[in-house]
């Protein structure tokens, strides 16, 4: 009996101790996709301001490959400490569904979503294609031959435009925007498609060509790119990204962490790095996020269905 007890009081001693104490050294915030690319930026920009709010500096570890598997995976098999988070990106769903990863959001404990991007379709300034009906019907005409910088695989957005109009693109895999953009920019592909953040300084520097976006609405800070609804298309699709930990990390730490975040991502700065980049912000909560990737993966589903 006494030895039992004597466990419990060491127990309750290190649980109290560490939620006195956490964080006491550095977080690593795994980032699935390469320096450069519209995941890197968010993520960067978010730590710089989280970690004033947990007063430990959040160190920024690019883990690429596999369209954002690797990553993905080596944030889930972490230490369940609350020293590493992951910024989780809509293949977290996709990845899994197409046998191409074991890892699946429940390895993970949410910590709330960050943001939310339509897709946008870029060409080379110098492209053929000057909208989506050109490129659409390049396709038709030549199967496979389109070639396409995807940022990911399976990508969701170039997968919607071909189960929508029955093309085919000759899909070429980038790690991130970072490397599919100077793909286009180099003639090496034909068309990528990211979010607009990722892309608006060369999209206002006239170095890309932007002939839709995948979106109910145009954007007011690109308000001169039509969607493909306009354009006789209705195909909507789109990215997001978020923050997890290992399933079974410590409790107190993840409320240490889902509030400096939750902080971060409602702060004056934030709003503006993001607004000024062209991200959109759409904060959910833990809870929210659970209920949010459930009905995305209802989505993707029915598009591999219709493969």
């Amino acid at each position: 009996m006494k030895k039992k007890l004597g466990l419990l009081i060491f127990i309750l001693i290190t649980v109290v101790s560490f939620a006195k104490n956490y964080p006491s050294k550095n977080i690593n915030l795994v980032v699935p996709f390469g320096a450069g690319g519209g995941t890197d930026a968010v993520a960067r920009k978010l730590a710089s301001i989280a970690e004033k709010e947990l007063n430990k500096p959040i160190i920024i570890i690019n883990k690429t490959g596999g369209a954002g598997a690797v990553g993905m995976t080596y944030g889930a098999k972490t230490k369940k400490d609350g020293y590493t988070v992951t910024m989780i990106t809509r293949e977290i769903i996709s990845l899994p569904l197409m046998k191409l990863s074991p890892i699946t959001s429940k390895d993970f404990d949410l910590i709330g979503l960050i943001n939310m991007d339509p897709a946008i379709v870029l060409v080379n300034k110098d492209s053929k294609y000057n909208n989506i009906s050109d490129l659409i019907n390049d396709a038709k005409e030549n199967p496979n031959m389109v070639k396409f910088a995807s940022t990911a695989k399976p990508n969701f957005y170039a997968l919607a435009i071909e189960t929508s109009e029955k093309v085919k693109f000759n899909h070429i895999p980038y790690n991130g925007a970072g490397e599919s953009i100077p793909a286009v920019l180099g003639n090496h592909s034909d068309f990528t498609i990211v979010g607009p953040g990722e892309a608006i300084g060369q999209i206002k520097g006239g170095q890309l060509k932007a002939i839709g976006i995948m979106a109910s609405n145009r954007l007011e800070t690109l308000n001169d790119i039509p969607t493909l609804k306009e354009q006789g298309y209705n195909i909507i699709s789109g990215t997001w990204r978020g923050l997890a930990v290992p399933k079974g990390t410590d409790e107190e730490a993840k409320k240490v962490l889902s509030s400096a975040f939750e902080k971060a991502t409602k702060s004056e700065e934030f709003k503006e790095f993001m607004n000024n980049s062209n991200f959109g912000i759409n904060y959910l909560d833990s809870n929210e996020f659970v209920n949010f990737i459930e009905e995305d993966t209802i989505t993707i589903n029915n598009i591999l269905e219709n493969l």
